[in-house]
């Protein structure tokens, strides 16, 4: 037989049983549609997550206090550990290619203004912050470059902050409490939003030595160091690590970069986007089940079509090859079908819900394609064989 009988068989074949060829081809193409779905949003929300975490930058270090693996000594011996000072902190930022240096210390307290109050994150930091965690200000201007332990009660609000407190004027210079002490605004930051749930609007900026002594604490919570990205990261870890254990006497704090956490952020997402595809690919084996139950339909009811062949001369690989085809087409028309329809639902979840994130994942979409056309041949390999195995005679006798 020439190629273009082997197509002409095989799609009128399906074109006779439309509804039956139809129905199985939607299982396949369900299978792709829920493959390519699954991975567009676990891939968006891949993207998302991961933007959060740059939002501050690639080049930050953070140093802790206290050091997240025992390595087995006691649990008694770790907890008693020297807390990070401010005196670190401006240690460190005597390193070669550490551009600035931030103590941060945190904690939740109420802000008021005239009658208006409100809870919020109350951020003790220096001058280099907006720098470090690139935050822009909008008005005024931030903390000045004041010697810690003689920083004055100057503070700096959050977007969001300040139109609750001071919706209908201008707080520059204007008075606020926080807690028991009273600070004057000097400055309204840029909005910002929020970053993996911590709102950076709703918050207020204060010097680092007055979070501490507000919040009646010795330690800082920690200390984010900007590097010259000219600079080796491990090099500089190494020696942030050198300069703290000679300050320390041992290493009783950790640090973390942020390609670390990247890294170790990007193959947990990439390992949850490969069980959502997993999960999708579960429809892929429910359609190739339903490719196999179509064609050993078919095999029955085309005995005799079968015998047929056999008697002009087909031989057992052309029978074969005449169903593989039709598995072929029918999972190839499946694939087709899904990734339309797939792509079609991603792009009109987006458009309906803008903030919901859905990046598509090329490489699963060609893979799940790729599984369609290879689930269809080998469906039908076994009810092909079966059919190449008939005798001629007795195909042309059965009823």
């Amino acid at each position: 037989m020439r190629i273009t009988d082997y197509f002409t068989l095989a799609f009128s074949s399906l074109h006779f049983s439309r509804m039956r060829s139809l129905l199985t081809a939607l299982g396949i193409a369900v299978g792709i549609a829920a493959v390519i779905l699954l991975t567009a949003l676990g891939g968006g929300a891949r993207d998302y997550i991961l933007g959060q975490f740059t939002q501050f930058g690639t080049h930050i270090i953070g140093v802790s206090p206290g050091r997240t693996t025992t390595m087995g000594i006691s649990g008694a011996v770790i907890s008693n550990v020297r807390p990070l000072s401010i005196e670190d902190a401006e240690s460190l930022r005597k390193i070669k290619g550490i551009r600035t240096s931030v103590p941060v210390s945190q904690g939740n307290a109420q802000v008021e203004a005239g009658k208006r109050s409100r809870w919020v994150y109350v951020i003790g930091v220096n001058h280099e912050m907006p720098q470090t965690w690139q935050i822009k200000i909008g008005q005024g201007q931030f903390l000045p470059h004041d010697p810690q332990q003689q920083a004055r009660n100057l503070a700096v609000i959050g977007h969001r902050l300040k139109q609750e407190l001071f919706p209908q004027s201008n707080p520059l210079g204007q008075r606020i409490r926080i807690g028991q002490q009273r600070f004057r605004v000097i400055g309204i930051m840029q909005s910002k939003g929020q970053v993996l749930g911590f709102d950076l609007d709703d918050a207020v900026y204060i010097p680092v030595n007055r979070a501490l002594s507000l919040f009646n604490r010795d330690s800082l919570m920690e200390i984010d160091l900007l590097y010259d990205g000219n600079f080796d990261e491990q090099t500089i870890v190494r020696a942030i690590k050198k300069r703290l254990i000679e300050r320390h006497g041992r290493e009783d704090f950790t640090i973390i970069t942020q390609n670390d956490m990247l890294q170790t952020l990007g193959s947990i997402l990439d390992l949850l986007t490969a069980v959502v595809a997993a999960l999708g690919g579960i429809s892929l084996l429910v359609g190739g089940v339903g490719i196999f139950t179509i064609m050993s339909i078919a095999v029955n009811e085309r005995i005799r079509e079968i015998g047929l062949l056999r008697a002009l001369g087909a031989s057992q690989f052309q029978i074969s090859l005449l169903f593989l085809l039709e598995a072929a087409a029918l999972s190839g028309a499946g694939g087709l079908a899904g990734i339309a329809a797939g792509l079609a639902i991603a792009w009109i979840l987006h458009l309906m819900i803008p903030a919901l994130p859905v990046a598509i994942a090329w490489d699963y979409l060609l893979l799940a394609g790729a599984i369609a056309i290879i689930t269809g041949v080998f469906s039908g390999l076994l009810p092909a064989r079966r059919a190449a195995a008939l005798s001629p005679v007795d195909a042309l006798r059965s009823e």
